[in-house]
């Protein structure tokens, strides 16, 4: 009977092992469906990933890859001879009338230069020597009357300078232009091209780094090979100058009467939602509203930096206001308690122990606001950032302020309007340049916030 008792199963015995391998060992229905839901889920956030990377990577690529011929600019070397006879009849080396003798009057001397470098090295070529000096940028004229202007008694030598060529030349050493694309051009003729390629031989012309770019100042039409962005930048420093000047102070010390001093009712209430809804306002409305305000009622100087800066102010201070009181809230209660605690006041807690706490966070939003601020086009189009060009850096924080000058994204955004290959080239070195300034300041503010902040 023993034995019979515990070798005989009992009625729920195959029923119980049953309901327990399918649980352990088999996946339901159910499960299975959830499992599955789960590595879809998983797959599609990988894709989204994936797709975003490779738009990023193309992006850099086109921007890379387009705007990298800026920073090179093709030059030709010619040994130029200032002829007393032209520059300074008299002989007396006084600069007033050396100044008086326009680019006009360097014009010949550049002709000949031309023209003995091309009987020098032997080139066999029909153009006449206005044809020849053609290859060379129309700034050729102009920077060899600066040079004279600084160095009156070089008058009588020659000197050897460096000129830029024309932008037809230089695009064709990029292979920007080609010799079915200047068919109908007037600018340049398949001649001028073949006298190009025996200097490019002879390393008379050459492509180096054009450090102008970076430093330089816009141009005109006619000349897009001598522009650069370096006025522009100074416009966009004093700009953000500017902005930091305002919006910091502004905006931390609104931020501190909201979130620790001000009382909750509806008015703080409704302060808080147009605070929330101006971070949201379309940056060309703040454009409009300095028009009205600060050129129109207040009669600043229009294009000026001051004025550029006090319209981004405006736009900047709602995300400072907002980060900065995030940072607040992020201080735990019991540092204010244990500062009251011990006698403190309700200005000295907050000054003396919630500030310091909040100020990386503070420091990272005004970066941040900072950084969107300096790429912002739209507000300068309507104060007139865009219809003046500078053709020197300032001299003084009055005149960096106050004289009018283009910014960064307002310089590209000029560039890539125009009718000439050679600006649009400029666009895309400025968008380098722009982003490298971007991707610098938010580096700066992620490196500050792990670096000062703290987990409570």
């Amino acid at each position: 009977m023993t034995d019979i008792s515990q070798n005989t199963p009992g009625p729920n015995t195959a029923g119980s092992d049953a309901r327990h391998a399918g649980s352990l060992l088999q996946q339901s229905d159910r499960t299975r469906k959830r499992n599955a839901a789960e590595r879809r889920f998983r797959g599609y956030g990988i894709a989204a990933i994936t797709v975003g990377l490779l738009m990023l990577a193309v992006l850099v690529f086109t921007i890379v890859s387009r705007g990298t011929g800026a920073f090179q600019q093709t030059f030709i070397t010619l040994d130029v001879e200032l002829l007393e006879s032209k520059l300074d009849k008299s002989g007396t080396r006084d600069l007033d009338a050396i100044k008086k003798v326009t680019t006009f009057g360097y014009a010949p001397l550049i002709k000949n230069a031309v023209q003995a470098k091309v009987a020098e090295l032997g080139i066999d070529t029909d153009l006449k020597a206005k044809a020849m000096a053609g290859i060379l940028s129309k700034n050729a004229a102009a920077q060899l009357r600066a040079y004279v202007v600084e160095n009156p008694d070089q008058i009588g030598h020659t000197v050897t300078f460096r000129f830029l060529a024309s932008s037809r030349v230089d695009g064709y050493l990029k292979g920007r232009v080609s010799r079915d694309s200047i068919v109908n051009d007037k600018s340049i003729s398949p001649a001028q091209l073949d006298l190009v390629d025996a200097l490019v031989a002879t390393e008379v012309a050459a492509k180096t780094f054009n450090l102008d770019f970076i430093t330089g100042a816009d141009a005109s039409d006619a000349r897009p090979e001598a522009a650069g962005m370096g006025v522009s930048m100074m416009g966009s420093l004093f700009m953000m100058l500017v902005v930091l000047a305002l919006a910091l102070p502004i905006g931390v010390a609104a931020s501190i009467y909201l979130e620790e001093f001000a009382p909750k009712n509806w008015i703080t209430d409704v302060i808080e939602v147009n605070i929330s809804n101006l971070a949201a306002v379309p940056s060309i409305v703040f454009g409009i509203l300095g028009l009205a305000v600060f050129i129109n009622y207040m009669h600043l100087p229009m294009s000026a930096p001051l004025v550029g800066g006090l319209v981004l102010t405006l736009m900047t201070l709602p995300t400072v206001i907002i980060s900065t009181r995030a940072s607040l809230k992020s201080v735990p209660p019991s540092i204010r308690d244990a500062a009251l605690g011990v006698g403190a006041s309700r200005m000295q807690a907050v000054f003396h122990h919630v500030l310091p706490l909040a100020a990386p966070g503070i420091l990272t939003g005004t970066i941040i606001g900072l950084a969107q601020a300096l790429g912002e086009t739209a507000p300068l189009l309507l104060i007139g950032m865009v219809g003046f060009i500078a053709s020197n850096a300032p001299e003084t924080i009055a005149d960096g302020l106050l004289a009018p000058n283009s910014a960064m994204p307002a310089q590209i955004y000029e560039w890539a309007k125009r009718a000439d290959p050679a600006f649009y080239e400029r666009a895309w070195g400025g968008i380098i340049i722009l982003l490298i300034f971007l991707v610098t300041m938010n580096t700066v503010a992620v490196i500050l916030r792990r670096r000062f902040e703290r987990r409570w």
